[in-house]
């Protein structure tokens, strides 16, 4: 099967396309191309300053050619006013896909990322690291309203963002206590820390667990991780609770649909993943958890 077949069809959940004070590979109508020409069926344009609905809608009207769908969503950073339910609801009214939890101003993503991050933009007001746990295991109060906002919708997407074991966990949690019906649970093997067991148990609890090939070395000139770390998390988790996205179009990396191809061959060489199991994950279950049926 050529590549262009293996994408036909493909749902992309995380995707870094501008316009963003970021330099990005591809903005947000050059995707759409590129998504057309590969037959794609949806993508999600994410943004960590900025929402990215409006670049999305109008992308999808004035260039959209075949049906490609094209969603954005609100990553609840510094530059949105942190975690505010108010941001929230005017997302949602705005077609939001996707309410991130932060990523770029969590004290845990600035700690790791002590170095570059790729994915940056040229901010001169320092973030006001946001830790939404206390030291008891309490989540703010804010978190709560949030997903408490969520969990009246069956058409939003909770992302989990950036935060610490202890702050995704708690989210996590909260979030299936309060009925939050589609969660996914960002790369929780990277930057987060999670062990192999956290992601079963999550999974087992209801949410989705993101295998994103932008972090993985055979999928990103950007990436680092071993295709190792993407079996060890096929070996725990159902791969019917897994979803496949790219999390590309940082500066200096593949193009999204570059990446994800190759990432789906390094899966099918190395893990031996299979093509049903592919479309499983990147096609299948993301179609539904983005409400596309």
């Amino acid at each position: 099967m050529t590549s262009r077949e293996l994408l036909r069809g493909v749902v992309d959940l995380h995707i870094h396309a501008g316009p963003s004070i970021a330099r990005r590979e591809v903005d947000a109508g050059d995707m759409l191309n590129e998504a057309t020409n590969c037959g794609y069926r949806a993508i999600v344009v994410k943004d960590h300053y900025f929402p990215t609905m409006m670049s999305a809608t109008l992308v999808e009207k004035h260039l959209g050619k075949t049906g490609v769908r094209v969603f954005g969503g609100i990553a609840l950073n510094n530059s949105v006013g942190g975690i505010n339910v108010k941001a929230v609801d005017a997302a949602c009214g705005m077609g939001a896909k996707f309410v991130w939890m932060p990523t770029v101003s969590t004290r845990n993503h600035v700690e790791m990322h002590k170095g570059h991050f790729p994915g940056s933009g040229p901010m001169s007001v320092p973030e006001q690291l946001i830790t939404y746990v206390d030291d008891k295991g309490q989540l703010d109060p804010k978190v709560i309203e949030v997903l408490t906002y969520l969990a009246k919708r069956d058409d939003v997407i909770l992302g989990t963002g950036h935060g610490s074991l202890r702050e995704i966990d708690a989210l996590v949690n909260k979030a299936v206590e309060l009925k939050v019906s589609r969660i996914l649970v960002n790369h929780p093997f990277f930057l987060v820390g999670a062990a192999y067991t956290d992601m079963a148990r999550w999974a087992k609890l209801g949410a989705y667990i993101e295998l994103n090939a932008g972090v993985f070395a055979a999928a990103s000139r950007i990436g680092d991780l071993p295709i190792d770390v993407a079996v060890k998390v096929l070996e725990h988790v159902p791969v019917e609770r897994i979803v496949i996205d790219s999390d590309l179009g940082q500066r200096g990396s593949w193009s999204p649909v570059d990446g994800l191809a190759r990432f789906f061959r390094a899966l099918m060489k190395d893990a031996h993943v299979t093509e049903e199991q592919i479309d499983m994950m990147a096609k299948d279950t993301p179609t539904r958890l983005a409400g596309l049926l």
